[in-house]
């Protein structure tokens, strides 16, 4: 939480464009052209491969980067299990999938001194880490810096999504600045260090994390829509290569099979001078999202507003997709403008980044959550249904609240923990009451 860190931040650059072949280096002369690993690296590096999928994937799909590095990532002490903490991973056996519809208030305020990492709470999941099927939810609250600490996780890619406070992400390929609005993308093994952006007495930093074991997140294809729309790759920002030359012990911490592991390095394993490669860390400012909507009538299905997806082995069908509500304006003549009642075969997880969600009226805060598991029957309140229905259905502009989705092919186990929380909203059925009847025959 320093000057420092925000400073850093504040004079970033990046490269852009979601999935391009990038290169960087951080010392003129440090990446090798026209190879990969020549027989000496130059600048005296180490040449390494940063697989984030099999090397025989279609190109299109493949992940990896080639990094030049100070010492290479082989070159550590053994791992020894640590604590998890609050951090749960799939499969979720701890309880059953409840068809109750749940919602919680924002994280208690951490216990002072509580880093990114620590701070990380898991409310629940699906499928199988060691099976590379399924995503996590987790929160975070955080009101320190990682010193000395850098964290990988081996079973998933990490999908932050700040809701307050901003965030300064170190990683091996380089430096990203996160805040609220903004999502980071931190993938599968790529190490990181976590630096928060508010001053000291400020509120603790807090958000929420898509861990997501399947397929890497890609931008959805656009179909009808044609060649623009929803979220542009331009818009994606990637690190340029920066690292560290420190010789002090280190803290690796490493999520592997559901668990952490940790080891004491005697330097920063986030030395690359430089890299390429397309396995690569970015951030993405959801207020460039391009809304695509109805002129005429009926509301569109939220599907409209993914901006990543992660497919699965049936086409159409994604392990988990990441949605946003963004700003937009509604015009649909006699519709019913708020999202309709729905009962769905996926599963939803939202929450609030800023302002008010136009389905709920209240209850639904920043830093909350709602979880809707499949077939759970669900929509707008009746205070906003009441107001909806009489509505004068003039051109309208949504402009007052940010809200986001993940939404999962899978049925969402909480974890007991958070099936037990204290700022579990036990009255969350309460909302639907008072809809009466309106037949008439």
């Amino acid at each position: 939480m320093s000057e420092q860190a925000r400073k850093t931040a504040e004079a970033l650059e990046y490269l852009t464009g979601f999935g391009n072949e990038h290169s960087s280096e951080a010392v003129p002369g440090a990446l090798p052209h026209g190879r990969n690993s020549p027989q000496r690296a130059p600048l005296g590096l180490y040449a390494e491969q940063l697989s984030g999928s099999a090397f025989t994937e279609p190109r299109r799909h493949n992940r990896r980067s080639w990094l030049y590095r100070i010492r290479p990532s082989a070159a550590h002490p053994a791992f020894t299990r640590a604590g998890n903490g609050a951090l749960r991973t799939a499969p979720f056996t701890e309880a059953v999938p409840d068809p109750n519809r749940l919602r919680w208030n924002p994280l208690p305020d951490p216990a002072p001194g509580t880093d990114f990492l620590a701070g990380l709470w898991t409310l629940g999941g699906n499928g199988d880490a060691t099976q590379r099927t399924g995503m996590a939810i987790h929160l975070y609250a955080a009101n320190a810096d990682m010193t000395d600490r850098v964290f990988s996780d081996s079973d998933g890619e990490l999908l932050i999504v700040p809701e307050r406070g901003g965030l300064l992400l170190r990683t091996e390929l380089g430096l990203l600045s996160a805040g609220p609005g903004e999502v980071a993308l931190i993938p599968r093994g790529v190490r990181f260090r976590v630096e928060l952006l508010d001053g000291e007495g400020g509120a603790p930093a807090r958000g929420y994390v898509c861990e997501n074991y399947g397929q890497p997140f890609d931008l959805p294809d656009l179909g009808p829509i044609g060649a623009n729309g929803l979220a542009s790759a331009r818009d994606f920002r990637a690190p340029v290569a920066a690292y560290e030359d420190v010789e002090r012990p280190t803290e690796v911490v490493n999520k592997f099979c559901g668990n952490l592991w940790t080891a004491t390095y005697d330097h920063s394993p986030l030395d690359v001078v430089a890299w390429h490669g397309t396995h690569v860390p970015y951030v993405y400012d959801l207020r460039r999202f391009n809304v695509i909507g109805s002129i005429s009538h009926d509301h569109p299905d939220p599907s409209i507003f993914t901006v990543l997806t992660s497919p699965s082995d049936t086409p159409g069908l994604a392990g988990v997709d990441f949605v946003v509500f963004a700003p937009r304006w509604l015009v649909g003549e006699d519709t019913f403008r708020p999202p309709y009642f729905h009962r769905n075969v996926m599963s939803e997880y939202m929450g609030l980044i800023e302002g008010a969600y136009d389905a709920k009226a209240e209850g639904f805060v920043p830093g909350g959550g709602s979880l809707h598991n499949m077939m759970s029957a669900h929509g707008p309140d009746r205070e906003t249904f009441d107001r909806a229905s009489a509505a004068e259905l003039k051109p309208q502009k949504i402009d007052d609240g940010l809200a986001f989705m993940f939404e999962t092919r899978w049925p969402i186990t909480a974890t007991p923990q958070a099936a037990g929380a204290e700022h579990l909203q036990r009255g969350y059925d309460d909302v639907w009451e008072g809809l009466q009847r309106h037949f008439r025959a």
